[in-house]
């Protein structure tokens, strides 16, 4: 069982990733903005984070490159879920310090998976 941090504005999708992962076994701490994302990962020290990039305030960008400048945290895997789905967009992703990068409508089961990679990748 993993601790992950969700971050995503849209409660729907917020929800729908809390419960697919949480029916997995994980522990979900679920917030809805960049900057509370930020405060989740620093009080919890997840072993994972899923990120939507456009968020007010903080978006999921900035979230990830605070996230990769804070030694206790540079190594956390991150996972950028986002409806931004040009190319331009996915090397931004990449190039902030993505681990992965899934583009929305996603499916809950290549979410799952990709989760689990990382983790075991960790």
């Amino acid at each position: 069982m993993a601790r992950i941090v969700v971050a995503d504005d849209d409660v729907d999708i917020r929800e729908l990733v809390e419960f697919k992962l949480s029916t997995m076994g994980h522990e979900i701490v679920a917030v809805g903005d960049g900057g509370a994302a930020i405060e989740a990962c620093r009080a919890q020290r997840p072993d994972l984070c899923v990120l939507d990039v456009m968020m007010p305030g903080v978006s999921g960008l900035d979230a990830i490159r605070v996230i990769r400048a804070d030694p206790d945290l540079r190594d956390l895997p991150v996972i950028l879920l986002t409806a931004r789905a040009q190319e331009s967009d996915v090397s931004t992703g990449f190039d902030s310090g993505a681990d992965e990068y899934i583009t929305k409508p996603f499916s809950p089961r290549e979410l799952a998976a990709r989760v689990e990679a990382l983790l075991q990748r960790g």
